[in-house]
């Protein structure tokens, strides 16, 4: 997974842009734009109703997700029917999150009954619900998860004409045979497939969506865009990014120009050009020689191109497969892992159905040999040239292995891929992708006698780790920092595995918040009518209905020097470990000196969209979470701010700026004169001209600029109109003329320097009137009355005839006589 910088953010915003705005703001700002085609390229077709019933997404439930996947996608994914077939841990782990995602509908298939051991991972069964059909038991609870989507069940087998009805199925621990019939089923059908399955501490996903599948957006990231400060006249095409600025693009990205002086041919093209990287700073575009010699200036945008995949049938993948690494550090062990679930199948088919006995040696040579001949049979070019016969036998002594974190790993990445199949968004797998975390097992081998299934809940996880391990976990006590999204997720698996679940052991959760509707669509622990409760009580309540062994106490507490009498040295010391599921920097490193000091493990993680970043944290053995820092941010000058902004980020800090220096510190000053009785006196030491500063700045707030009406605020905010957007750019072209030349005798206002333009106000442009209507509102004061401020058409006619307005209608608005419209 990619690694996330560690102030994790809750989202971007897309923020709508003037289309006069300078076109390096426009492209930075905008990711995708275009009207949605009356069908997917792939098939799948415009959303017609989705969410609210009336074609509107409800933005306050999928607010979050928007962010990352936009409307047009969401809309995408509202008019997608999904089957998903199996609902042990793995199925019932797809199905919630695909059904938090807001497709249309979900069919939940399974013709088995629910037995004792399916309780390791299935998290919405009970053991009651032993010998009831499992798709039965879970669809009123995972109905639950989402209003808006239409949840059933099927418990039959699966035909052909079962399968037309939805554009994307999706098996969990089915046979190869199985896999092979339903997908030639499916590619029949044009609908998309993918199979999932778990075997201890390996999974395996395959998707194949169909012949000609089209990506509309390899990345989902926002279009990179950079000023250029030269392109060759030559066969290459050199350009050269302005003012030593990485350029941002990679080989074979697409790009356009705008801007351009001279070589103004750049800016006419009808097809994006395709570029070959050179360097950081520099690249080409191919053969310029037909075009005039550039002069000066121009901005280049990438264009997000569509990108077609042709996927292969399944039975055509397993003698020549299409494998993705997820681990660097494992490289090629895709292609042992792939011969070791094939060599699986066949087993089970040789001994009655039943995979390899826990910790069984006998059975790990069978499965090895096995290998042996599948890769024997295989074509030349997809034969392994060695076996690695230690995870080949892993695989084989963990097989029976049924782990609640494994689901959670494998089941968000196939939710992740029917998204992409929905959507067309973002990459998808191509075509098997194989993940194990053998890591987990013990340093000392688990030997058969101690991983014997034994009728209980916790089989699973017995038949990889053994009883001792077992007894070990749920003696364990551990902290929770946070009950949102990744916390809820924690808790979960938590519950599942049976950790804190001995009268010795418990959980400890506490999270200040209260559940908000926009919650509700990645924290599946909480329902609507859970709304305005504590996340932290319901989240323990929750994690014990699915497992009623778990011991469990919920706090309210911000972790901080402010409750260390809560969580002092007996809590800490009485620890196993701590899980952060924080979403700010500051309480992340606080819990890691505490850490630190106990000598207590973390797990530390985040979200940022698409991606996260885990970090754990054992003492003596790896380094602590504030032993590495993010670079720090680049600073921007401030000449560049208020001089030559070129870039949207400029724009955002210049009115950060703006909003503190108006609206914050000055009232931050009075607030402290009028409250502390020594202010003064503390002002009267600072040193230099800080004093005289501080007490003209008292002065302006409390007399010169102090507003006695609505009018006064309002005529502020028509000066501060004048000021920042008139006279200072009238001053700044006063000094440097459009026309200004260097020294060298270069234009001055050429590379990143841009030449404003002064605005002339304009009342019937509504970004004009927007920043008169919320200066004056920030601008008012607490004492004056707000009963005018809807009159907002008299605030018209105040910005277009300031003077006469004032002498004619001042009196009777101050009296409040005006009507309100």
């Amino acid at each position: 997974m990619a690694d996330l910088t560690k102030d994790i953010a809750n989202g971007n915003n897309n923020n709508d842009m003037d289309p006069d705005e300078e076109p390096a703001v426009r492209a930075a700002s905008h990711s995708f734009s275009g009207s949605l085609p009356s069908a997917h390229p792939n098939g799948v077709q415009r959303n017609t109703s989705n969410g609210s019933g009336n074609g509107e997404i409800d933005e306050g439930l999928y607010s979050r997700q928007l962010y990352v996947l936009g409307h047009e996608a969401m809309r995408r994914m509202a008019v997608s029917n999904i089957l998903i077939s199996g609902l042990k841990g793995l199925g019932v782990e797809i199905a919630k999150n695909v059904i938090l995602g807001g497709v249309k509908s979900v069919c939940l298939h399974d013709e088995g009954q629910v037995e004792i051991s399916d309780l390791s991972s299935q998290f919405f069964l009970r053991e009651d619900d032993v010998g009831k059909n499992r798709a039965e038991v879970c669809f009123p609870r995972l109905a639950e998860l989402n209003v808006y989507v239409d949840v059933s069940s099927h418990s039959t087998s699966l035909t052909a004409a079962v399968l037309k009805k939805y554009q994307i199925v999706i098996l969990t621990d089915a046979s190869v045979e199985e896999i092979m019939r339903v997908n030639e089923m499916c590619r029949a059908n044009g609908a998309a497939f993918l199979s999932a399955s778990t075997r201890g501490l390996f999974g395996q996903i395959f998707c194949d969506f169909g012949p000609d599948f089209t990506v509309l957006d390899v990345n989902g990231e926002p279009p990179v865009s950079t000023m250029i400060s030269l392109v060759t006249r030559d066969e290459k095409g050199v350009v050269t990014a302005a003012d030593e600025a990485r350029h941002g693009l990679e080989d074979s990205d697409h790009v356009t120009f705008q801007e351009v002086q001279g070589m103004t041919e750049l800016n006419h093209q009808t097809e994006p050009f395709k570029i070959k990287y050179l360097g950081p700073y520099s690249f080409s575009i191919g053969d310029t020689r037909a075009f005039s010699e550039y002069t000066s200036g121009g901005v280049v945008t990438q264009v997000k191109m569509a990108k077609h995949l042709h996927f292969k049938s399944f039975r055509d993948s397993l003698q020549h497969p299409s494998l993705m690494d997820m681990d660097i550090a494992k490289w090629g062990r895709s292609h042992q892992i792939h011969l070791g679930f094939l060599a699986l199948d066949q087993f089970a088919q040789q001994n009655g159905g039943r995979l390899p006995r826990p910790h069984n040696p006998e059975d790990a040579d069978k499965l090895v040999e096995l290998c042996k001949t599948i890769n024997d049979d295989l074509p030349t070019e997809a034969k392994v040239e060695k076996l690695e016969e230690d995870v080949l036998k892993s695989l084989a002594l963990t097989a029976r292995g049924d782990l609640a974190p494994m689901q959670s790993v494998v089941g968000s990445i196939v939710a992740q891929e029917v998204i992409k199949a929905c959507s067309g968004k973002f990459h998808p797998v191509f075509q098997f992708l194989y993940f194990d975390a053998l890591e987990c097992l013990p340093e000392v081998a688990v030997v058969e006698a101690d991983a014997q299934a034994i009728g209980s809940r916790y089989d699973g996880e017995i038949q990889v780790f053994g009883k001792t391990f077992m007894e070990k976990l749920q003696k364990s006590k551990w902290f929770v920092v946070g009950a949102g999204a990744i916390g809820c997720e924690l808790l979960k698996n938590f519950a599942m595995m049976g950790l804190g679940c001995s009268p010795e052991g418990r959980i400890f959760v506490t999270d200040m918040d209260t559940i908000e509707k926009s919650n509700l669509n990645r924290q599946f622990l909480f329902r609507p009518h859970d709304v305005q409760k504590l996340k932290s009580d319901v989240a323990a309540l929750a994690a014990k209905s699915m497992n009623p062994h778990l011991h469990i106490t919920s706090h309210q507490n911000r972790v901080g020097p402010d409750t260390e009498k809560v969580y002092d040295d007996d809590f800490f010391e009485g620890l196993d470990g701590v899980a952060n599921a924080l979403d700010n920097v500051d309480a992340r490193m606080y819990m890691d000196r505490r850490c630190v000091f106990y000598r207590k493990p973390l797990l530390e993680s985040g979200t940022l969209g698409t991606k996260g970043n885990i970090q754990v944290v054992i003492p003596h053995l790896a380094e602590s979470y504030s032993s590495s820092q993010d670079p720090p941010e680049k600073s921007i000058p401030i000449c560049t701010l208020k001089n030559f902004p070129n870039t949207i980020e400029h724009t955002l800090q210049w009115a950060r700026d703006l909003f503190e220096g108006l609206f914050t510190a000055p009232a931050g000053f009075v607030n402290r004169y009028i409250e502390e009785p020594k202010y003064m006196e503390h002002v009267m030491k600072l040193p230099g001209a800080q004093p005289l500063e501080m007490l003209d700045s008292l002065k302006r707030a409390l007399v010169d600029e102090k507003p006695k009406t609505f009018v006064d605020c309002v005529m502020f905010a028509r000066k501060q109109f004048e000021e920042l957007f008139s006279n200072q750019i009238k001053q700044l072209l006063y000094n440097f003329p459009k026309e200004q030349l260097t020294t060298s005798g270069t234009p001055f206002w050429s590379g990143p320097k841009r030449c404003p333009h002064p605005l002339a106000f304009n009342p019937d442009n509504p970004q004009h009137l927007g920043f008169i209507i919320a200066t004056a509102s920030l601008k008012v004061p607490s004492n004056i009355q707000l009963q005018f401020v809807s009159s907002w058409p008299h605030v018209y006619l105040l910005c277009l005839y300031p003077y006469v307005y004032l002498d004619c209608l001042s009196a009777v608005w101050l009296c409040g006589c005006l009507p309100v419209s």
